[in-house]
């Protein structure tokens, strides 16, 4: 009996612990009543929020996107300015490459300023972003300065340093200059663009015309100069492009939205070869960046600032720390017979004003046998391929005729009386010379003259073989020409002697010298 009550036990406590299927069921249905399950909550997905101007990577936008001056779209200038953009993409795009490494710089201080940003396409309509750009009206630099506003505005000029190409002070003039337009006519940006280009005094009296006469004074609506009135649309035509590149299909190139240049200052006069080895950079990418440096070095009491790319700035400023008052090479120059001390500076592309600071001296006497320490280039002319020199000397180059002659300045001549004498325009005769009309000659300036068989005269280019005992003065003398023309018509060195057999090519007027 044993045996069967636990097989008893067993199959009722199996009874106890295995619920019916009816049971489990309406545990189920209680269970849903009670606890309903909560069904998952998919946040909504929120759309990106648009990048700021700042946040831009590309500059041209971060500027567009600020713009805020009106777009006259019935306007037939700024129709003709928009047009001519739009079918000269290459012009945009020589701006943006000129425009890279400085435009940051320019934009970021417009900004702090809280101008408008349409002022950075000032030297677009002003120089095409050329920080070399010299026009007829003598105005130099990126947002060409004419002398006198350069003066009013701080910028210095001299044998060393033009301050109207030093991009970094001349922009702090040009917004100085605007900022001042700016408050001059309330706020109307318009007219105060127009007063850059023409004055605030001609603006001024264009508005008290207008208001006498009872008609508007917004920029269109005044009688201003036809450069002002092309200038204005110029500058907002090109803002409306680039505030609606898809529209119009045009794509002006990127430029990285960081900063490219920094400043650092040697504090002494420094070579440029000497800083651009600095920085480990090229003495032609130095000066690119420095335009305002005339000569082979920064001027002797300064500014001495240079603008190098900011990751050589820790390279240069170690450098610089380093070779304390070694920045420019001192040559020791003995005085000879016939020496001044102009004619020294003039030998070592220096001043006057700097020798005598070198040697201590009161006075410009020296005698001959003295010893005098000259600051002088570690490296020949053509290494500072950006100087005033040689981009004069590439200026001149340039073919504008077919034939050249040189003309020495003597006393009392003026571009008039030059062009006059070779019946040449003075307007031809200074662009030549990447002068403008109004610039002052002097004495002893060398200037190159381009003719096409003007005056009657029949122009013909022969080739000379020279003889022995041949000179330069003989072979000018025969054919009627000059001893400089033909040293540069050749590029040969006038200490040099002619050799037997050698070969001059000569411009000659075959009416002064008869058949050749």
């Amino acid at each position: 009996m044993k045996p069967f009550i636990w097989i008893l036990v067993l199959l009722l406590a199996g009874c106890q612990t295995a619920p019916s299927t009816n049971d489990n069921a309406k545990i189920s249905d209680n269970e849903a009543k009670t606890v309903k399950a909560e069904p998952t909550k998919v946040k909504p997905v929120e759309p990106p929020k648009p990048l700021t101007a700042q946040q831009q990577t590309d500059l041209w936008k971060r500027i567009s996107m600020q713009f805020t001056l009106p777009i006259p779209n019935d306007d037939p200038t700024v129709n003709y300015y928009r047009t001519w953009y739009l079918t000269h993409p290459d012009h945009l795009k020589t701006v943006s490459k000129r425009a890279e490494p400085f435009l940051y710089m320019i934009t970021t201080r417009i900004e702090d300023r809280g101008l408008p940003l349409e002022l950075t396409l000032l030297p677009v309509v002003e120089s095409a972003f050329d920080p070399f750009a010299y026009s007829f009206g003598s105005a130099a630099g990126l947002w060409q300065f004419v002398p006198v506003t350069a003066d009013r505005f701080g910028l210095e000029r001299n044998y060393w340093y033009d301050g109207r190409r030093d991009v970094d002070a001349a922009t702090d003039a040009a917004l100085d200059y605007m900022t001042y337009l700016g408050n001059r006519f309330d706020g109307d940006w318009e007219n105060a663009i127009a007063a850059y280009n023409s004055g605030g005094g001609r603006v001024s009296s264009a508005i008290r015309k207008n208001k006498k006469a009872g008609k508007p004074t917004d920029f269109f609506s005044l009688d201003l100069p036809k450069e002002t009135r092309s200038y204005v649309p110029k500058l907002l035509a090109l803002a409306d492009i680039l505030a609606h590149e898809k529209e119009y299909g045009i794509e002006v190139p990127p430029i990285a939205n960081k900063p490219v240049l920094a400043k650092v200052n040697p504090n002494e006069q420094v070579d440029l070869a000497i800083a651009a080895q600095y920085a480990g950079i090229s003495v032609k990418e130095l000066q690119s960046y420095n335009p305002g440096f005339n000569q082979w070095a920064t001027a002797p009491n300064g500014p001495y600032n240079f603008l190098i790319p900011i990751e050589k700035v820790e390279q240069f400023n170690q450098k610089s720390v380093e070779n304390r008052g070694k920045g420019v090479k001192l040559i020791r120059y003995k005085v000879k017979s016939g020496d001044t001390l102009s004619v020294i500076a003039k030998k070592n592309q220096t001043t006057t004003k700097v020798i005598q600071q070198a040697n201590s001296l009161d006075n410009a006497n020296i005698r001959i046998g003295q010893y005098l320490l000259v600051p002088r280039s570690t490296k020949n002319n053509k290494a500072y391929a950006l100087s005033a020199n040689n981009r004069l000397a590439k200026t001149q180059s340039v073919a504008r005729g077919k034939y050249k002659t040189n003309y020495t300045v003597a006393s009392g001549d003026s571009f008039w009386s030059i062009a006059k004498q070779h019946k040449v325009t003075v307007d031809a005769l200074a662009r030549w010379n990447g002068m403008a009309p109004k610039d002052s000659l002097r004495s002893g300036q060398k200037l190159v003259i381009w003719k096409n068989n003007s005056s009657g005269a029949i122009m013909r280019t022969v080739y000379y073989s020279v003889r022995d005992g041949d000179t330069l003065g003989d072979i000018a003398e025969k054919f009627k020409v000059k001893s400089a023309d033909i040293i540069d018509w050749n590029g040969i060195d006038k200490q040099k002697y002619l050799k037997p057999g050698q070969k001059l090519k000569l411009h000659v007027d075959v009416k002064k010298v008869g058949s050749v």
